[in-house]
């Protein structure tokens, strides 16, 4: 066993041999190593195994054929050459992680147990790339070794040794295919470069437009909520102003009812008269005037007079509906003006 590893060392990487130690010499009394199995033989024929610790032999009948290590064992798998889906040529190597499950197995099940498994696993790790594109080769690293792991214990079962990892160590592309995978992935940068700059534009004016949207909307609230205000003000002003205006023509009603109430009116219609007249020429330089301006007292007795004929149907149904009262021994308005007028020519 120890010269079918010696002769393939030349090709396989450094590694731990599996034999711990030397084949010891049967000398009836033997101590065995922890995590090792001697593996004796009877007279050219398989006897049994030692376990660790103290063992008794027969001299010169019993033998020590194989020492197998139970320890794990790391295998350096060779660099290969291995062709993909998309015919590309890769250089891949690898590591091998195995323990001796079984001696027995292991020392009669076949030669060179590291030399069938790192062929195995050379063979199994070809066939399994050749079903992958090389983009997949790097993506699907983890299912590759996985499955180089359970090609390897279905035929390593009869052997008695374990395979309990595998891991792809490097994996070389050639010089051309690596420059299309670089240029390759630059464009896919680039790419994501510019869907992120025009979905960055595109949220930047769909918020723009949000904002746009909602500015309109409060300015159109705020303008509708303005002009409910200020209708509800002119409304309230106009409200006010008419409540004023009765009140002011009540109280003036009862001013007029009183005793002396024409003369009062006469007077403060004279006073209004004089005051606009007085301003006449201040706002415009061409006026329109009647060509009894200046008469004060007809003014007065034509403006009562109008007023006099406007309350008159008023005073006629108040007298059908009210009983006929005492006469006033006053004279009326116009009458009292024309005798103030002839007294005081």
């Amino acid at each position: 066993f120890r010269m079918g590893l010696l002769k393939r060392s030349a090709w396989l990487a450094p590694s731990p041999c599996r034999l711990s130690s030397g084949l010891p010499v049967n000398i009836g009394v033997l101590f065995v190593p922890q995590q090792e199995a001697w593996v004796v033989e009877r007279m050219g024929k398989f006897h049994r195994i030692l376990e660790p610790g103290l063992n008794f032999l027969i001299p010169l009948l019993d033998r020590i054929r194989y020492v197998q290590s139970l320890k794990e064992i790391v295998i350096n798998v060779p660099e290969q050459s291995a062709v993909t889906l998309d015919n590309v040529t890769l250089q891949i190597d690898g590591v091998l992680y195995l323990r001796v499950m079984d001696p027995y197995k292991a020392s009669y099940g076949v030669e060179d147990p590291e030399y069938a498994v790192t062929q195995l696993a050379q063979t199994t790790m070809r066939s399994e790339l050749g079903k992958l594109s090389l983009d997949r080769v790097f993506r699907e690293r983890e299912s590759l070794n996985a499955n180089i792991v359970d090609a390897i214990n279905q035929a390593s079962d009869y052997w008695g040794i374990r395979c309990l990892r595998y891991e792809i160590k490097d994996i070389h592309v050639p010089p051309r295919v690596k420059e299309s995978m670089q240029m390759q992935v630059e464009a896919e940068r680039r790419k994501r470069a510019m869907v992120l700059e025009s979905e960055g534009t595109r949220e930047s004016a769909i918020n723009v437009a949000e904002g746009q949207k909602q500015a309109q909307i409060l300015a159109s609230e705020a303008e509708k909520a303005e002009q409910i205000n200020k209708a509800a003000g002119e409304a309230n002003a106009v409200l006010v102003k008419a409540r004023a205006k009765a009140e002011a023509i009540q109280l003036l009603a009862a001013a007029l009812a009183q005793q002396h109430g024409s003369a009062a009116a006469s007077l403060s219609v004279a006073e209004q008269y004089v005051s606009a007249f007085s301003k006449l020429a201040k706002d415009s330089n061409t006026l329109l005037l009647p060509a009894n301006a200046g008469d004060v007292t007809s003014m007065v007795a034509q403006a009562l007079g109008i007023y006099s004929t406007l309350t008159k149907p008023q005073a006629v149904k108040t007298q059908e509906e009210v009983p006929p009262a005492r006469e006033d021994p006053q004279p009326p308005p116009v009458d009292m003006l024309k005798a103030e007028e002839t007294s005081s020519s």
